[in-house]
């Protein structure tokens, strides 16, 4: 079993297109995959779930897609508080929140707080987040550590870099072991940039809201067919 599965949750729009439905209902469906695919990773061991929500480039689109998904996770958030607390289930959405709502960013400080102490399920929102970004401000941090005297350049080695990741939060499992994409889509646009180095990758044709029980046996089952060798072996 992984310890660390990420999933870039794509293909709402188009579900909701297939079936002549504006772009929200594929988006409300999209959460319900969401709690689904949450209580099966708790149910089967898997340490750390990262999903990603919306990146930095979402920002570019339509206004009214834009609102409806900041209250749509306003309201994901409100309603899951005392659920993920009650299941052991510890939460943190990681990103660059400077242009969310400022009720949201207040839900999401509240969901963070009241999950901290939990010791089942990681649960890592990616939300306005940049794998780019990420990396280039924790480089940024470091720098501003060896300017202030704190640290010396030689102290910037990957190591010091991975420290500095907003992902770094989960521990030792902070790096993916499986990536899945739904949608058919197989890039994986600005999403865990550093993380993803030895990751698994699994693209499949599921759009996300028909993503369930069946696909996610599936992927992990794929995953365990895999030789994970990282560079040691050859063929």
């Amino acid at each position: 079993m992984p310890r660390h599965v990420a999933i870039i949750m794509d293909g709402n729009s188009r579900w909701a297109e297939k079936r002549g439905w504006p772009a929200s209902v594929g988006h409300e469906a999209g959460v319900r995959s969401l709690r689904e695919v949450v209580k099966l990773s708790q149910q089967w061991g898997i340490q750390v779930l990262t999903v990603f929500a919306f990146s930095t480039e979402n920002w570019l689109r339509p206004k009214m897609e834009i609102d409806f998904l900041m209250d749509l996770f306003e309201r994901f958030s409100r309603e899951h508080l005392t659920t993920m607390a009650a299941e052991n289930i510890e939460v943190r959405c990681v990103g660059d929140h400077s242009m969310l709502p400022e009720s949201l960013r207040n839900v999401i400080a509240t969901l963070e707080e009241s999950t901290k102490h939990n010791t089942g399920l990681k649960l890592s929102i990616a939300l306005s987040y940049s794998g780019r970004q990420d990396i280039v401000s924790a480089c940024k941090r470091l720098m501003g550590q060896v300017q202030n005297g704190e640290i010396s350049s030689s102290d910037m080695t990957e190591a010091a870099i991975d420290e500095e990741l907003q992902t770094s939060w989960v521990g030792e499992a902070r790096d993916p072991d499986l990536l899945i994409r739904t949608s058919g889509e197989q890039r994986i646009s600005n999403f865990m940039l550093w993380q993803t180095a030895y990751t698994e990758f699994l693209f499949v044709d599921s759009l996300w809201p028909d993503f369930g029980e069946t696909q996610l046996k599936d992927a992990l089952i794929e995953y365990q067919k895999r030789n994970r060798r990282f560079g040691k072996h050859g063929n």
